[in-house]
């Protein structure tokens, strides 16, 4: 046992490492480009940040044979992506982290529920009616594809549409680069090498996790939603809180929800890969609970966004960052006792 925590803290380590290089050179990527932090952060971050649970999610459903403990992860991650807000809430200097971002942050917060609430009408509704398929894919793992494409082209054509509004805004005053010595070709080679580390370290604690979880003796259900969702999703919390202490507050937030986006289409990639059958006709109904709780979770992230909090609690907790923690910890109560049973 000791020698699993062991790995995991060197596994940590590197990921703390090549997390602050990531958030660096993707906002660097991001002045360079034009492109603003909240784009590079649902896009180019957060698929970096998310291999772990997409290799997780292979090696679920390819060689372990067990889809359930790979949706249940993916399901897990995205619960544990909004409650890591609370960590980045705490460390934000100034005020409740969440008024400080830009309404974009809301746009994508609300799309991510589209890819999640089909996979969660798809999991309630295939034992119940005949689920259509093609090519052995089904259609509701085909629809969370198409809306993500769907979604993540609405997120460009308004970013782009506020980039004309802000050049127009600031195009007679002077602006102030902080990477004039780092070439865009630089920043692009020196970001990939560290996502690739980043991925290679999340794919490997995905499997400590799963050894720690199997040494610990803990449900299947209780393991993929929450376990291994712990474990997949410290490359994207390392990330953000790199970025925020570079002051990308729009990167570290959309880092986050644009892994909630991302993190739903795995399931078209696993039931591409799945060849017994459509893979929702293998999922588990306790699913269904755990997409409840992050629709609830974002929609207290979407509520704060709008609301613009002006102040944080006594103990330095925004009020919104303190109702993630309560459901999520509810969550996981009811998750134990659920996949257990």
């Amino acid at each position: 046992m000791i020698i699993v925590f062991l790995k995991f803290a060197v596994c940590a380590a590197v990921i703390l490492y090549f997390g602050k290089r990531v958030a660096r050179y993707g906002d660097a990527i991001a002045e360079k480009t034009g492109l603003s932090g909240l784009w590079i952060g649902v896009i180019l971050v957060s698929i970096a940040t998310s291999l772990p649970e997409l290799f997780t999610g292979v090696g679920s459903t390819v060689f372990v044979n067990a889809p359930d403990l790979s949706v249940g992860n993916l399901f897990g991650a995205n619960s544990y992506n909004l409650v890591n807000i609370v960590t980045l809430d705490l460390l934000h200097k100034g005020g409740p982290l969440l008024s400080a971002v830009s309404t974009g942050q809301l746009l994508t917060a609300c799309f991510s529920l589209i890819p999640l609430s089909i996979a969660a009408v798809g999991i309630f509704l295939t034992p119940h009616l005949p689920d259509i398929s093609i090519a052995n894919v089904s259609i509701y793992s085909i629809l969370i594809f198409a809306a993500y494409l769907f979604l993540v082209r609405m997120i460009f054509k308004y970013e782009q549409k506020q980039k004309k509004i802000s050049d127009e805004l600031h195009k007679e005053e002077d602006i102030v680069f902080k990477y004039d010595k780092i070439s865009l070709n630089t920043a692009i080679l020196r970001y990939a090498i560290a996502a690739i580390f980043i991925a290679g370290a999340g794919i490997w604690l995905a499997y400590l996790g799963e050894e720690m979880a199997r040494l610990m003796d803990l449900g299947q259900n209780f393991v993929g939603s929450l376990f291994l969702g712990f474990a997949t999703t410290l490359p994207e919390i390392t990330v953000s809180i790199a970025a925020l202490r570079l002051g990308a507050k729009e990167l570290a937030v959309a880092n986050m929800v644009g892994s909630n986006l991302f993190n739903i289409t795995i399931i078209f990639i696993n039931d591409l890969l799945y060849r017994k059958s459509p893979i929702f006709e293998t999922l588990s109904q306790h699913h269904i609970f755990t997409a409840f709780i992050v629709i609830l979770m974002t929609a207290i992230v979407a509520s704060a966004i709008i609301m613009k909090p002006r102040k944080k609690t006594r103990i330095g907790l925004s009020g919104y960052a303190i109702a993630l923690i309560i459901v999520f910890v509810i969550g996981a109560y009811i998750n134990f006792n659920l996949g257990n049973k």
